[in-house]
């Protein structure tokens, strides 16, 4: 038989490091196998987060970069491989994600940076990267991908789910017991949050969502913030750091306001954009699934339940699949599709024409 070990390693628009998955598919539903989070080197993610915009010297600092984060995804393979005992000749193929380094669907392209030629050859396995491109091509968004996975894990034949996934980015899929899977972008997730947080406490992130806890919401920044034209457009729709960023923040601030409580503001801005959008486009839905690094904001959780009530809210935990787990899971479901000649987007969600085949595959 096929091997049904799948890899899945997902970079994504927090820019921390690196999730990594060992899947196998050989059983219903598909289970992780072993699950490593690689950290970026403090000089990588430097430079990351400068290619997120124009500057010199770009295609050499952004391949140099690939390198890197390649080598980090092979450090995270073989750590991987480790926990679960497992030979790489027994894993039939690596779904790497890149890291984002701009999103414009809308000019027909989207950048993910990564060298697959080079992870192949320093794992021996099989390689699909360059998920999104195809998806793009046909006239789609490109993004978001994971609800082609978020369907095949967590819908209901009798219950209306929603999905919402807060990473740097939040996007939300619907899933209704009879009808379309529909998913997009609903705007930043941890990106301003954590901005925010480095620049005026020194930590990347705010743990727990403590320090927003001792803020206080500033109603007129909220409504400034939530004035943001791309909040009131339809989806399909996709977005990103290209587009959520402190420079897009800091014009709308004002010197009165007092750091914690800009920090409590963006953790209701995430929050009733969220909501707001479940709301709006996903009538019906009596349950959310939350997942991403913001299921351990215990302050944007508590904002989430307040905002979607009376839908029940929990954790995509509560069904067998961690929180930090959900989105590599899904690259290394992408990976089996595109091996599998199976389409892996979805046009109710992209907008594409059509179902496509996602992935270009390196050969070990």
């Amino acid at each position: 038989m096929p091997s049904q070990y799948y890899v899945g390693l997902m970079s994504g628009t927090s820019m921390d490091g690196v999730d990594a998955v060992l899947a196998d598919f050989s059983v219903e539903p598909c289970c992780t196998l072993a699950h490593v989070h690689v950290a970026f080197p403090p000089d990588l993610r430097t430079v990351l987060n400068a290619l997120q915009r124009h500057g010199d010297d770009e295609l050499n600092r952004s391949a140099l970069a690939a390198n890197a984060l390649m080598d980090v995804c092979a450090t995270a393979v073989a750590s991987l491989l480790e926990q679960a005992t497992i030979e790489r000749g027994n894993v039939a193929a690596i779904g790497v994600h890149g890291q984002t380094v701009r999103h414009h669907p809308e000019r027909g392209y989207t950048i993910q940076l990564a060298n697959p030629a080079r992870l192949a050859e320093a794992t021996g396995i099989t390689v699909v990267a360059d998920f999104r491109s195809r998806d793009v091509a046909a006239g789609g968004q490109g993004a978001p991908l994971v609800p082609a996975f978020h369907a095949a894990r967590f819908a209901s034949p009798d219950r209306h789910r929603v999905i919402i996934n807060i990473g740097g980015i939040a996007n939300v899929t619907d899933l209704p017991p009879h009808g379309p899977v529909r998913g997009f972008d609903t705007g930043p997730g941890n990106t301003l949050l954590d901005a925010w947080s480095e620049r005026h406490t020194g930590h990347s992130f705010d743990r727990n969502g403590a320090w927003a806890a001792t803020g206080v919401i500033i109603p007129a920044l909220l409504s400034v913030l939530r004035g943001e034209p791309y909040f009131a457009m339809a989806p399909p729709k996709s977005t990103g750091r290209d587009h959520f960023h402190y420079r897009w923040l800091a014009p709308r601030l004002h010197p009165s306001y007092t750091p914690v409580d800009v920090e409590r503001t963006l953790v209701a801005l995430t929050a009733e954009t969220i909501a707001s959008a479940v709301v709006t486009y996903c009538a019906g839905a009596s349950q959310a699934l939350v997942c991403g690094g913001g299921a351990h904001n215990a302050t944007l959780m508590g904002d989430l339940v307040s905002a979607l009530a009376p839908r029940a809210v929990t954790t995509t935990a509560e069904y067998g699949v961690a929180t930090d787990h959900v989105e590599a899971l899904a690259f290394a479901w992408l990976a089996r599709e595109a091996l599998a000649g199976r389409p892996g987007n979805v046009p109710t969600v992209t907008g594409a024409r059509g179902p496509r085949i996602l992935g270009a595959v390196y050969a070990a």
